[in-house]
């Protein structure tokens, strides 16, 4: 039997390493983004990443991973010829996991992982995008999009397509689905 004492210690230490579990591992990711814009970390599935890098078969020049998680995106577009490829994201506890990916996978020093602001970064010479995001990041995401992609630049989305946009192509299905996007033909 814990009696009191062993029962508000079990709780404290429960809460304890709730807490540092939040501040350690997730909370770094999130810090100066504004809680609309946040985007909870959660990985792709092999049919996700299959279905988008498929959407890129035969398309050239610099691939960035918009909020690149543990890699496996930008991996991908690498092994497939997509460079140069890499990825943006903020926490620190993910960039240090994509960077181990690349070491294991034989890419270290071939992809970039960098810890950037996805808000901050100019996309103007990036040809094909990668954005797994929240669908309340969309909008505004679009709009950045829209100022800074060239006319040949195409967009993959994951998971929730642009709202205001109709893509030029879809594979799969449910969670599986994925939309391209070709800028020249969402500026018409």
């Amino acid at each position: 039997s814990l009696g009191a004492r062993g029962l508000l210690a079990l709780a404290v230490a429960s809460g304890a390493a709730a807490w540092a579990t939040w501040a350690v591992l997730l909370m770094p990711g999130f810090r100066r983004v504004p809680l609309r814009l946040q985007v909870p970390y959660q990985p792709s599935s092999p049919r996700q990443v299959a279905n988008a890098l498929a959407l890129l078969r035969g398309r050239a020049g610099k691939t960035v991973d918009l909020g690149s998680g543990d890699g496996r995106l930008v991996l991908e577009a690498y092994k497939q010829g997509l460079r140069p490829a890499l990825g943006y994201e903020l926490n620190p506890w993910l960039l240090c996991l994509a960077n181990y990916r690349a070491w294991k996978a034989g890419y270290h020093g071939k992809v970039s992982f960098l810890k950037e602001d996805l808000w901050q970064v100019n996309l103007s010479d990036c040809h094909n995008v990668i954005v797994f995001l929240a669908p309340s990041v969309k909008p505004p995401l679009a709009t950045k999009l829209l100022a800074e992609l060239p006319d040949d630049a195409r967009v993959v989305a994951g998971r929730f397509p642009f709202p205001s946009w109709t893509p030029s192509s879809t594979l799969g299905q449910g969670l599986e689905q994925v939309w391209a996007y070709d800028m020249k033909e969402v500026r018409q």
